[in-house]
């Protein structure tokens, strides 16, 4: 099906709302130019509901219903442990990590390092932040983001790629640059429920294509049947993926590095909790966004299983001409067009144009988010750390607005070239995995034992790299999730190791100081925890 006039009509009505909405949110308010609070954390005005959704809109992006959708094809629900895994993450995060950041009036992770060990460990992990932002975040985000729409809009030969690549920075810039944080997260309440939607409507017209027959439950029907193996959590070492999901050690072991690392110490993703109203509704809109989280692999992973089952044409499955021609690219199957695919296939003119701006709404939140936590850490942390300290604040503003025009430039430039990977989602994982598990390990000592040093944390960085690269060599054959729990575990070692032998006094001066009052939480947190683990317990059970 070609893209019609009205999907363009559809799809422009989008752009014009979002952009309008971000820029009349960001408005001036009597007058009164916007401060570095205004611009990094909202005026620190926002509610539960604003920062769920927020949370969401950031997070699900071009890697989760691109990559995910890709590897759900490959893989199948198996995946979906980062989905279900990740609430949990979220309820752990706002009942340990959040109450310690709120207290501490931070705008960056990056500002509570320097609060807990040096200026120089601070800018060292800003710095860095802000290359992996540029060259892994956003690239990535931008790279997906063109090849789906190249897919749906264009021939999907690529032509369309850098023009769509382009087109998706420039419409985030529009609003993002100008209003900052406070455009970001409320144009996010917005695009949250137009991913949902859209993310819906694809999975249900998918699945009611599955069948000759057709019929939406017919169509889940016949690929719980026919793709049984693709509905397990826990996958066997016989399993080629268990290299990515090695077993039982996803629910124990790496996993937990991976999103811990993603969900507590991630500027682009807690900086919205930081711009809270208060700290019940920072908790309590992490609860919200942890409900959200179980109901994605719906909308990101089952689209995935319904093309491998449509493409392995499995008996009683609906022939669809030419697909194996589609997902082959030489000697390997190309399972990120999974999704653009089904879209293209299977949406209708004029909700296809809807379907395509709820793609484009998870793309270009997660690209405001990750530009404007870009331009908080290097302004923040870096140009007011090292260049000018007696910045006014519509000077730190100004800087804040370069520094993400700059970041932004140099991911268009750069995505391009990241080539065909085939699956884009795990690519991200592994190789985020290097530098996280050392990282994490550091905050984890750094915010519950006292003797955790300085020095100790800077051996530890740097002595993570090499174990994460030593084990990642080819003399050691490892799933890289394993890779990632062992290297935090040595890390750790590590950091142990080095404060227990330099450290002259028993804590250390900078320690933070921790009571049981710190980790209250309220009834409406707690019964959200409560039903949150339930959930996941009983889903963990019927596809084990």
């Amino acid at each position: 099906m070609t893209f019609s006039f009205l999907d363009y009509f559809v799809f422009a009505l989008y752009v014009f709302t979002i952009v309008s909405l971000g820029l009349w949110v960001s408005r001036k308010k009597k007058g009164k130019e916007k401060d570095s609070t205004d611009y990094f954390l909202a005026s620190k005005s926002l509610p539960w509901w604003a920062i769920g959704s927020s949370l969401i809109a950031a997070n699900i992006s071009a890697e989760q219903f691109i990559g995910m959708s890709g590897s759900g094809f490959a893989v199948g629900l198996a995946i979906a442990s980062y989905e279900w895994m990740a609430a949990i993450t979220l309820l752990v995060v706002g009942k340990f990590f959040l109450p310690i950041f709120i207290e501490k009036k931070i705008y960056t992770i990056p500002e509570f390092i320097e609060q807990r060990f040096s200026t120089n460990l601070k800018t060292i992990l800003a710095v860095f932040w802000v290359a992996l932002f540029i060259f892994v975040n956003l690239t990535s985000v931008l790279f997906l983001g063109g090849k789906a729409l190249d897919t749906i809009i264009g021939n999907g030969d690529g032509s369309l790629t850098t023009h769509a690549i382009i087109g998706l920075g420039l419409i985030a810039a529009a609003y993002s640059l100008y209003g900052g944080l406070s455009s970001v997260a409320w144009t996010d309440v917005l695009q949250v429920v137009l991913l949902i939607i859209g993310g819906l409507i694809t999975t249900l017209l998918a699945a009611n294509a599955v069948t000759p027959e057709g019929g939406i439950l017919n169509g889940f029907s016949h690929i719980l049947s026919v793709a049984d193996e693709k509905f397990h959590m826990i996958i066997s070492k016989d399993n080629p993926e268990f290299t990515n999901l090695p077993g039982i050690a996803v629910l124990i072991g790496g996993m937990w590095v991976a999103n811990i690392y993603y969900w507590g110490f991630n500027q682009y993703i807690i900086q919205r909790t930081l711009a809270a109203k208060s700290l019940k509704e920072a908790q309590n809109g992490i609860a919200f966004a942890a409900f959200l989280k179980m109901i994605m692999p719906f909308f990101v992973v089952i689209p995935g299983i319904i093309v491998y089952v449509l493409y392995s044409q499995q008996p009683g499955t609906a022939v669809i001409d030419g697909i194996q021609s589609v997902f082959n690219n030489g000697n390997t199957i190309n399972y990120d067009k999974s999704y653009p695919w089904l879209i293209k296939m299977f949406v209708p003119a004029g909700l296809k144009g809807l379907v395509v701006a709820a793609l484009t709404a998870a793309i270009v939140s997660s690209l405001a988010s990750m530009l404007n936590s870009t331009s908080t850490i290097f302004t923040m942390d870096i140009y007011k750390a090292h260049f000018n300290k007696k910045a006014s604040e519509a000077k730190l503003v100004w800087v804040g607005r370069l520094a993400a025009s700059i970041a932004l430039v140099i991911a268009v430039l750069f995505s391009p070239f990241l080539g065909n990977i085939s699956q884009m989602f795990q690519y991200i994982q592994e190789y985020t995995g290097i530098v996280s598990p050392g990282i994490l390990a550091v905050f984890i000592l750094g915010l519950f034992w006292k003797k955790t040093s300085n020095k100790a944390a800077i051996y530890g960085i740097l002595g993570s790299i090499i174990v994460a690269l030593a084990l990642k060599s080819a003399y050691v054959e490892l799933p890289f999730m394993d890779q990632m729990l062992y290297t935090m575990l040595i890390t750790m070692v590590i950091i142990v190791g080095v404060s227990l032998t330099t450290t002259e006094t028993d804590d250390d001066p900078k320690a933070i100081i921790l009571t049981a009052k710190t980790f209250e939480t309220s009834s409406s947190f707690n019964i959200s925890a409560y039903i949150i683990l339930i959930i996941s317990a009983i889903l963990y059970t019927i596809f084990w």
